[in-house]
């Protein structure tokens, strides 16, 4: 058995290369390909979203779902399908959804926006304003998708009520209440959809990029 000479040893490893550490800069760099590619799936995410609900937009509003959902309220209320009624309503839906595709395109312009600016930013402080700016953009599209939501259900119902009062109907106690109700009851259910949808597609996006703005910080605040 050979004798184990310390010595050498200590000197073996003495000449191993030292692996090098990234230097502030490779990180920066780094991060910002990340958060770029982060903004990336999330401009195309809305994309898809925009054409997916610009296509079922358009199914629905020709095959008449919704006014047909409506009609069918409306019966149930003891109320008459009317065409000023029928077409006030179907002129409103088609000006609700017109406008939630605009938001929708210029919330996906916004998000392209910000991919195409922090593609080219090099700058730290730079980067990490473009990050929290565009987790502002992504919160405020959530926000006002439930908005719309809200506003299209508030729509729904006033018309019914406009429908009712046109016609001089009282509605049965009970059946109101059952509308109502059912109404409400969607609404806070599609709410919650929307939520957990975004929390699950655009959450997990948003969380990585709060790591990468974390080490960010850390970097600037090493600078300083």
């Amino acid at each position: 058995m050979p004798e184990f000479d310390l010595d050498s040893f200590k000197k073996t490893w003495q000449e191993q290369p030292v692996q090098e550490k990234y230097d502030d800069n490779e990180i920066l760099k780094m991060l910002n390909r990340k958060s770029r590619n982060y903004v990336k799936y999330i401009f195309w995410i809305s994309v898809a979203e925009f054409i997916f609900f610009s296509v079922l937009g358009l199914f629905y509003f020709f095959q008449g779902e919704e006014s047909n959902s409506f009609i069918k309220v409306l019966e149930r209320l003891g109320a008459q399908k009317t065409p000023e009624v029928e077409n006030n309503f179907d002129n409103t839906y088609l000006a609700i959804k017109i406008l939630s595709l605009l938001v929708t395109a210029y919330f996906v312009f916004k998000f392209y926006q910000n991919y195409r600016k922090i593609k080219i930013e090099e700058n730290l402080k730079g980067l990490i304003t473009r990050i929290i700016k565009f987790k502002k953009t992504v919160n405020a599209f959530i926000l006002i998708s439930i908005v719309l939501l809200v506003a299209f259900t508030s729509v729904f119902t006033a018309f019914i009520f406009y429908a009712l009062n046109t016609q001089n109907i009282e509605p049965k106690t009970a059946d109101l209440t059952i509308v109502i109700v059912g109404i409400v009851v969607s609404m806070v259910l599609s709410i919650l959809l929307i939520w957990l949808y975004y929390k699950l597609v655009y959450g997990i996006i948003i969380k990585k990029l709060d790591r990468n703005l974390k080490q960010l910080r850390e970097i600037d605040s090493q600078e300083i």
